[in-house]
């Protein structure tokens, strides 16, 4: 009895691998993942070369992961499991807490945000000794966490090696205008709508004084599912997402270098993510153009995807604002894109980009 049992097991279990690697063949592959909102790796180029440095080895393996049938589906399942039976505080470093997705970010890593601090220095001292040049830290939401046992970053030992490094910069500290109501609960983003107060203490540390109208209109988005959402099983409510608008913003023209195309401020094709809205998501270099300015006034931001939100905050002060994320751009390209004269320049990073070291 025990012998057909173990047959049939074998049997089932047979079928299943043969019925998944049958679904794997038949359904076509997918080019982006709608719920992780970015592109799936593709069935790899096969050559001699490929095979013998791996790449196509290498290549094969994201792919299998990328196109396995009903994906979605049995992250899905792993996220409950792992939350709701075994009852984990976290699930891939995501966790929930008062109705509100976080990931944690942890251990602080020294050395990334050495590096980083050494890299923006560089800059300072080719391109950047002339001009008036501040930098500001952007904290990620875990930090507004109270009563939580999840481990958290050293975020006192981050400030005190970038204020080592950047020593002939002026910091601006924006940690105390945020709390937890200026984040998406459903994404790591920070709320453009709340984000007036911080572009106030920008304006009176870089001596700013607006000499036009600095009225907001605030239009909603809809419903919103940020990154974090799409990343967890876990039921949240979506944000509701906003953008801050008026004539001057609305006339202002964008340029993008990477696609070689005028724009807008605020982007009105539908994207994955919404986040994409401001300045049309990630991009290597993009300026905007405000022509209500008679000056020449202009302001340089080095900033991760948080720049996106607030630089159109600024542009009333501004002539021209050109947006540089070191991200997907060397420094060593700065000079064939930018002339450098008596800019102001902000380097505006948050923490989860300062603790990698992903800046070229």
């Amino acid at each position: 009895m025990k012998k057909n049992n173990s047959i049939i097991i074998t049997v089932m279990f047979s079928a299943i691998l043969i019925l998944i690697f049958l679904l794997n063949i038949a359904i076509e592959d997918n080019k982006i993942s709608e719920s992780e909102r970015r592109k799936l790796a593709q069935f790899p180029e096969i050559s001699i070369q490929s095979l013998l440095d791996r790449k196509a080895i290498d290549g094969f393996e994201d792919y299998s992961v990328d196109q396995f049938a009903f994906r979605d589906f049995f992250r899905n399942v792993k996220s409950f499991w792992s939350t709701n039976i075994f009852f984990q505080k976290d699930d891939n470093k995501f966790f929930i807490k008062d109705n509100a997705l976080y990931k944690m970010e942890y251990p602080l890593k020294e050395e990334n945000v050495k590096i980083n601090a050494e890299k923006i220095k560089n800059i300072y001292d080719k391109y950047l000794q002339e001009n008036d040049v501040y930098y500001a830290i952007i904290p990620d939401k875990n930090y507004y966490l109270e009563n939580d046992d999840h481990l958290k970053i050293d975020y006192s030992k981050l400030k005190n090696i970038m204020q080592e490094n950047l020593n002939d910069f002026t910091y601006i500290d924006i940690w105390d205008e945020l709390t937890l109501e200026d984040y998406y609960r459903t994404d790591l983003h920070w709320k453009q709508e709340n984000l007036v107060k911080v572009v106030n203490v920008f304006e009176k540390e870089m001596g700013i004084t607006q000499t036009l109208n600095s009225y907001y209109e605030k239009k909603s988005l809809g419903e919103y599912y940020g990154t974090y959402y799409t990343q967890t099983s876990n039921n949240v409510n979506p944000d509701e997402m906003y953008v801050l608008t008026n004539e001057i913003i609305e006339n202002c023209t964008t340029y993008n270098y990477e696609k070689k195309e005028n724009g807008e401020v605020y982007n009105s094709k539908e994207t994955l993510d919404k986040y994409d809205t401001f300045l049309s998501g990630a991009t290597a270099l993009i300026e905007i153009n405000n022509p209500y300015r008679k000056d020449d006034k202009e302001l340089i931001i080095f900033r991760d995807s948080f720049g996106s939100s607030i630089a159109p905050l600024f542009i009333e002060n501004y002539k021209k604002i050109t947006l540089v994320d070191l991200r997907y751009m060397s420094s060593e390209l700065l000079e064939e894109f930018i002339e450098f004269d008596n800019q102001d320049v902000i380097f505006l990073y948050s923490t989860l980009i300062l603790n990698q070291n992903i800046l070229k």
